[in-house]
């Protein structure tokens, strides 16, 4: 018989707590080591990298070309097309005079053009941070009736939600943001957008007075209470305007060659519901307009923001809020471009660069920006080659605010209100609810939470909800981990799910167990009753259907990837307590630092050299070589011959 090749299980080098801390530190904080770059450069080169690492302008702007430049002047004539109109709603949305809009939509792309390091995406107002900030603040401050105060609180919560996304980057504590989980976000968005387009049924049907609370129940109530301020010319122009922009959205999505067709919609329905009230004078009819803007650069508000007093705290915690939901949805947008592009994007550098240009924004009569979905994805089917592109939408948009003010007067407000629904709409995606209910019910749950917690309660309370619901989601798994029983594909050594895969076979008087998830403190308990409930449900099986008696139980530690010293000494209990039942227990695949741990609690003695072996495959072939040749032993104690019978 040819003697079995067994690879023992060796100790990995041994590591100093400093060195253990900084390589973890390193991977947490430092993943894609910035600093290695610096090492063995002059003085010069270590500036110019460090300008490069600062200002990502610098990679790309030494093989900048004319070809490039005609590419992004082209995008960014096209995306300010769409900024201008959809700045002035987005202010309204925000409860805000339409001229901060279009502030918001001037002085942030310029700064994102230098510290971003996303090609594609296009930053400026957007729906969700305009309507947070509209519910968290107009929960305390009337937008009418204390205008200078509400201005006042949303400079300031713009200036704190700066602060909070770039400490997060200088820190580099962008992990912190994937607490907010895909299903959360559908749902808070699809929630946001229902309550969105209801509110902009004000605009389009006229209605002077209307709720300013931010539940589906009381905006409801206010449409149809208020039935006899209907303006059936404001809402016959505006449902026709808002049948136009969807035309427009499908035709682009069907044919994405055409998408300045969406794209030029909403300045085009500006510039002709601004031309039928200028020339028939509409206005006199009953359909409000924008009013008179003022013309220049944006004026300084860094006297405005507001650092004491009673608002402090409402400032702050919606400055918060919507910090982390701008920046969320800022960094998922910029991936998702460069994703298509293939190109990597740095969330702290992203993070760093959205809580700058919001911090420079406050100071400057801009409120909350980020980047945009829908300007983003017309920024890209353009052709944009780099972020020069938000610079031609700024300068667009300068030349706007220089001459052009005028020109806005006659804007209805139905017209903003359509562009708003046209826009938000889009948000409700249906399909990822569906999928979300197939694939994960715990999912599904979050999303709905996120749903109903924006319509019924607030947008908030909701949203805290469904991260809730997501944290649960987590200590479930943590302490409720998977454990399964493995068997073995015939002709190979794969070891796989008895329960998952068909062609799995059990090995006789062996149970095989495999644990996914780390063995600590959390699920130590519950993994102990586990393993003894599965050993108790074997035996019970094999009593009851036959065969042979189980004699070894392995457990297969590869998805193990850390343990506490709660974890080693339930290992260590289960061991004890299964050798009373005459069972041997061992342990296979262990990761090196699960196997380091082992050793310096000094377990791995009470285990020995046949106890932990390198996969489980290895395990069942030497333990079964060993049972075979202790088999003549055991006859010949029992029998009591020197030979056995032939």
């Amino acid at each position: 018989m040819p003697k079995l090749e067994v690879h023992r299980v060796c100790l990995p080098p041994p590591e100093t707590t400093l060195q253990k801390v900084r390589r973890s530190t390193s991977e947490i904080f430092f993943p894609d080591d910035p600093f290695h770059r610096f090492k063995n450069q002059t003085w010069l080169k270590k500036l110019y990298l460090g300008l490069q690492f600062i200002f990502p302008v610098f990679q790309w702007g030494p093989d900048y070309s004319l070809k490039l430049l005609r590419s992004d002047v082209f995008s960014g004539l096209t995306i300010a097309s769409l900024a201008i109109p959809q700045g002035i709603s987005y202010a309204k949305l925000a409860d805000l005079p339409p001229i901060i809009g279009l502030y918001s939509s001037f002085v942030p792309p310029l700064i994102y053009s230098a510290l971003g390091s996303s090609r594609h995406l296009v930053v400026g107002p957007n729906s969700i941070a305009s309507l947070v900030l509209a519910t968290m603040l107009g929960g305390y401050v009337s937008p009418s009736d204390q205008p200078t105060l509400y201005l006042q609180l949303a400079f300031t919560a713009t200036f704190f939600a700066g602060v909070f996304q770039a400490s997060l980057g200088l820190l580099r504590l962008g992990f912190l943001i994937d607490f907010l989980s895909k299903a959360t976000l559908v749902g808070f968005m699809a929630g946001s957008a229902v309550i969105v387009s209801l509110q902009q049924l004000k605009g389009l049907l006229g209605i002077v007075h209307f709720s300013n609370q931010m539940q589906i129940v009381p905006v409801l109530s206010s449409v149809f209470t208020h039935r006899n301020e209907w303006s059936w010319q404001t809402f016959a122009i505006g449902f026709g305007f808002l049948l136009y922009l969807l035309t427009a959205r499908e035709i682009s999505r069907r044919k994405p060659e055409l998408f300045w067709v969406s794209a030029a919609a909403p300045l085009t329905s500006v510039i002709f519901s601004t031309l039928i009230v200028y020339l028939f004078r509409s206005n006199v009819h009953g359909i409000p307009t924008i009013g008179h803007l003022p013309k220049g650069l944006n004026p300084t508000s860094l006297n405005m923001l507001y650092f004491h007093g009673t608002y402090l705290g409402v400032a702050l915690k919606t400055g918060i809020v919507t910090g982390v939901l701008s920046l969320t949805e800022g960094i998922a947008v910029g991936r998702t471009f460069a994703a298509l592009k293939n190109y990597q994007v740095d969330g702290n550098k992203e993070m760093m660069a959205i809580g700058l240009m919001n911090m420079a924004g406050s100071c400057s009569s801009c409120y909350i920006t980020t980047g945009s979905f829908s300007r983003s994805a017309v920024n890209y089917n353009a052709g944009a080659k780099t972020v020069v592109s938000n610079v031609i939408m700024s300068l667009t948009v300068l030349v706007t605010l220089l001459f052009l003010m005028p020109l806005l007067a006659y804007t209805p407000n139905f017209i903003l209100a359509v562009i708003i629904i046209s826009a938000v709409v889009g948000l409700i995606d249906y399909q990822a609810a569906f999928r979300l209910w197939k694939v994960d019910k715990l999912d599904f749950l979050a999303f709905l939470c996120s749903f109903l917690g924006v319509l019924f309660i607030s947008f908030p309370i909701g949203l805290g909800i469904a991260v809730g619901v997501s944290v649960f989601k987590i200590l479930l798994h943590v302490t409720r981990p998977n454990t399964v029983v493995l068997g073995n594909i015939p002709g190979t050594q794969i070891y796989q799910s008895l329960s998952r895969y068909r062609e799995a076979l059990r090995v006789p008087s062996f149970l095989i167990i495999a644990v996914e998830s780390p063995f600590w403190f959390a699920n130590s308990t519950y993994l102990q009753e586990r393993i003894l409930r599965l050993v108790r449900e074997e035996k019970e099986n094999i009593e009851s259907n036959g065969g042979n008696p189980m004699k070894c139980i392995i457990l297969d530690m590869t998805a193990v990837t850390a343990i506490d010293t709660t974890g080693i000494q339930t290992l260590c209990e289960l061991r004890e307590t299964l050798e009373k039942r005459s069972l041997q227990f061992v342990l296979a695949n262990l990761g090196g630092n699960v196997m380091e741990k082992l050793h310096r609690s000094n377990a791995l003695e009470s285990f020995g050299s046949s106890g932990l072996y390198l996969t489980v495959g290895e395990a069942v072939a030497e333990i079964s070589s060993i049972w075979k040749a202790e088999m003549p032993k055991r006859f010949t104690r029992k029998h009591g011959v020197k030979h056995l019978p032939q």
